[in-house]
């Protein structure tokens, strides 16, 4: 850690992986010392965290503070840590010199396992009530929470005690099997003729040996009579509400199990859910208010991964320009905002999630994400947004409003070419209709993708002629063509993006010069609507060619006519 770099680190503030530990007024006892370890340990997440001795809340370094008598040691530090905390914990510790002041660095990596100290005390790191990080304790099923939320533990393959094979309603097996039946090609059509137990062992959702020694968590989700379901399952809970504004149309709660539930949402979306009809050629498209098939990979989703240790109902809310699906529990370990589309499926609940694809209703790629903005974006609609996701939920927001039909057609004219675009595709034409223009970076942090895979998108999408490429290296930005512009029914937008050829540009600056004396590169940007480099080259090449002189160098250049 270079005293560059902690600066920098101090600049950011304390978040869920820094925390700043201050000795101004008072030493940080040792119990303090492991405590606040433990706590950054048992964080969402797998980066490494840092606690930073010698900081204070707001920032000022006011430096660390002797321990047991001698300089601040980083060995000493280290192994303390690692004989106070179980299992141990092996940190890197360093003492770095700022303004003359010695502030502590111990590196926390990011561990599998939960960990305690010695004493038996578990922490994690979480927002507190004020919005800032805090150190809260953690019960029982906090640790639970944890290690399913790390994939050590699946809570729908747990036992639970005192429920028997007669808390379950054959009502709820033959609801599997219609699912099963009415989703052919989808399901495990094997499990169809299967008798209840059967069924059950199939699944995996019981224990049982001739006789049911034990029922799953999975089962009583699933199978579950409903005065079960409320004794065993206190924390299950499904909230449908239509909201218009601060009105509240419908606000119904169901504590049922949860293939019942998805019957009742789906039927309900169906009832509300409009269509509007578009006719391409003699094909006749219909398109929705909201994609049925999102929506229902949207909420199973949010059945399969809520965290079942955590109060709080899985909620849908269907707005007056979006549809918002919420559940408890964030993102389940290694799973990010920036790589929802491409890291590997890691379910909360891996054994529920397992009997939802059997029964046909996810998809058995597990892959639902993509097929929620795939569909999204197939019918004319900005892409799904899990932005307001945290550490306690995770929410996705499918915006409604009008779709933008054009943009339809265009999709079902390159299908009836032989041409079915891909995800990474539909995503890039869809940002580059709302934004005008990307460069490959940014294509790149949108599709999820390295730069190899995206600019290989990029050109698939340039050999169909549905983009064009501008400028070179790191000046390159990518638009939509002519033709492109033509069928989404903007001829201008094409010129309005495309900018002005060279010869009119060369024509623009001579008169801007003719008319103000002299013109800068930065003018030249502006006025041509080029990047710097590229204005730069402009006025290069009318120096060269002996219609403009330069002066000045560098930044303070400028170019004024030849006498």
């Amino acid at each position: 850690m270079t005293p560059d770099a902690l600066r920098t680190l101090i600049g950011g503030g304390e978040t869920l992986t820094v925390e700043f530990k201050g000795e101004e007024h008072t030493p940080l006892g040792d119990r303090d010392l492991v405590e606040a370890i433990v706590c950054l340990v048992n964080r969402i997440g797998d980066t490494p965290a840092h606690l930073l001795i010698g900081v204070e809340d707001d920032g000022r370094i006011t430096g660390a503070r002797l321990r047991h008598g001698e300089t601040p040691d980083p060995a000493r530090i280290a192994t303390l840590i690692a004989n106070r905390t179980r299992p141990s914990v092996a940190v890197r510790a360093e003492c770095v010199t700022i303004d003359g002041k010695p502030v502590l660095v111990v590196e926390v990596p990011a561990q599998r396992q939960p960990v305690a100290t010695s004493e038996g005390l578990f922490l994690r790191r979480a927002l507190g009530g004020d919005g800032r990080p805090a150190c809260v304790p953690m019960d029982g099923y906090a640790v639970q929470s944890l290690q399913s939320s790390r994939g050590l533990l699946d809570p729908s393959a747990q036992i639970v005690a005192e429920a028997h094979w007669e808390h379950l309603d054959p009502l709820e097996f033959e609801r599997f099997r219609r699912s099963v039946r009415e989703r052919r090609g989808r399901s495990d059509e094997s499990l169809i003729d299967l008798p209840d137990l059967d069924l059950a062992k199939a699944l995996g959702v019981v224990d049982a040996n001739g006789s049911v020694r034990g029922v799953r968590l999975a089962a009583l989700l699933l199978f579950a009579k409903e005065d079960a379901l409320r004794r065993f399952m206190p924390a299950h809970e499904v909230a449908f509400q239509v909201l218009r504004g601060l009105d509240v149309e419908v606000n119904d709660f169901f504590r049922w199990p949860l293939l019942r539930v998805m019957e009742e949402c789906e039927a309900r979306i169906r009832a509300r859910n409009r269509e509007q009809e578009l006719m391409v050629g003699l094909l006749r498209v219909g398109v929705p208010d909201y994609p049925e098939r999102a929506l229902r990979e949207a909420l199973a989703n949010a059945l399969i991964h809520r965290d079942y240790q955590r109060l709080g109902a899985v909620h849908f809310q269907w707005q007056t320009d979006q549809i918002e699906i919420t559940s408890p529990g964030g993102f389940p370990e290694g799973m990010r905002l920036d790589n929802l589309l491409v890291t590997a499926p890691r379910p909360r609940n891996p054994l529920l999630a397992d009997a939802f694809k059997r029964a046909g209703i996810v998809e058995r790629t597990a892959r639902g994400i993509d097929t929620i903005f795939f569909e999204q974006l197939r019918n004319g609609r900005p892409a799904p947004s899990y932005e307001r996701s945290n550490e306690a939920t995770v929410s996705v927001v499918v915006p409604g409003g009008a779709a933008n039909l054009d943009f339809v057609r265009l999709l079902v004219t390159e299908a009836q070419q032989g041409r079915a675009l891909t995800l990474d595709e539909l995503l890039i034409l869809n940002a580059l209709w709302q934004t005008r223009s990307v460069t490959t970076d940014d294509a790149a942090r949108l599709v999820q993708k390295p730069e190899a895979e995206t600019r290989a998108a990029l050109h698939r999408l340039v050999e169909a002629g549905l983009v064009e490429e501008r400028g070179q290296k790191r000046g390159r930005n990518w638009h939509l063509s002519a033709a492109t512009y033509r069928l989404l029914g903007d001829k201008a937008g094409y010129v309005r993006q495309r900018g002005f050829e060279p010869l009119q540009q060369e024509q623009m600056v001579l008169q801007y010069v003719e008319k103000h004396g002299r013109i800068t590169r930065r003018e030249a940007a502006e006025l041509c609507r080029l990047s710097p480099d590229q204005a730069y080259r402009l006025l290069t090449r009318l120096k060269d060619e002996g219609r403009l002189a330069r002066h000045g160098s560098k930044k303070g250049a400028w170019y004024e006519g030849r006498a």
